[in-house]
């Protein structure tokens, strides 16, 4: 099973600003939400996460080794990065949800974040056949991994939500990838 887990809580996500690249700690919060996501999740599992300081202090709760894989991280919000949702201008909004080539000025595209977590989505194939994979990640790459196991453009990121300290699940076999859960939550939380 390919495990997707999106990080704990940060104080930029509960004012709710775009956060891509930018490198915050997890709140207190998001802190306790990643113990508790540690106790739903499999103890013999590889773990993979983006290199970001959010996805490490979660994939650090886990107690065990992490790898890290750059494919893994944030859409790049260039100069939205940092801004809360509501002052993004509409024409900005509207370019973005009606070309996924579109890239905010200085970020990426979602195909081009699409590309890189579908490479690491193949590269991963093999080894969930054998044993249970989860990746410690962000929002945007998990909706993108959503999209390669549902064989979908990138475009389904605009009718997906993922919730913060969630896990999706993502089985993988002979026939291919299907989506098991999306937004499974620890109970305590």
């Amino acid at each position: 099973m390919l495990y997707l887990v999106r990080h704990g809580r940060t104080d930029a996500n509960a004012r709710g600003l775009l956060l891509g690249r930018a490198d915050p700690p997890l709140s207190a919060e998001g802190r306790a939400q990643a113990v508790a996501l540690a106790a739903h999740l499999p103890a013999e599992a590889r773990v993979v996460a983006s290199p970001l300081r959010r996805t490490m202090e979660t994939a650090a709760a886990l107690g065990r080794a992490v790898e890290v894989d750059e494919r893994w991280i944030e859409l790049d919000y260039g100069d939205l990065d940092g801004v809360a949702l509501g002052s993004v201008p509409s024409e900005i909004w509207a370019a973005w949800r009606a070309d996924i080539e579109f890239a905010p000025p200085g970020g990426e595209s979602l195909a081009a974040l699409g590309r890189r977590v579908r490479a690491a989505c193949d590269d991963l194939v093999d080894d969930v056949r054998e044993r249970d994979v989860i990746v410690v990640t962000h929002v945007s790459p998990i909706k993108a991994a959503l999209a390669w196991a549902l064989r979908t453009d990138d475009s389904i990121s605009w009718r997906v939500f993922v919730e913060v300290a969630s896990i999706a699940r993502i089985g993988v076999d002979d026939r291919g990838a299907t989506v098991r859960s999306l937004n499974e939550r620890a109970p305590t939380l």
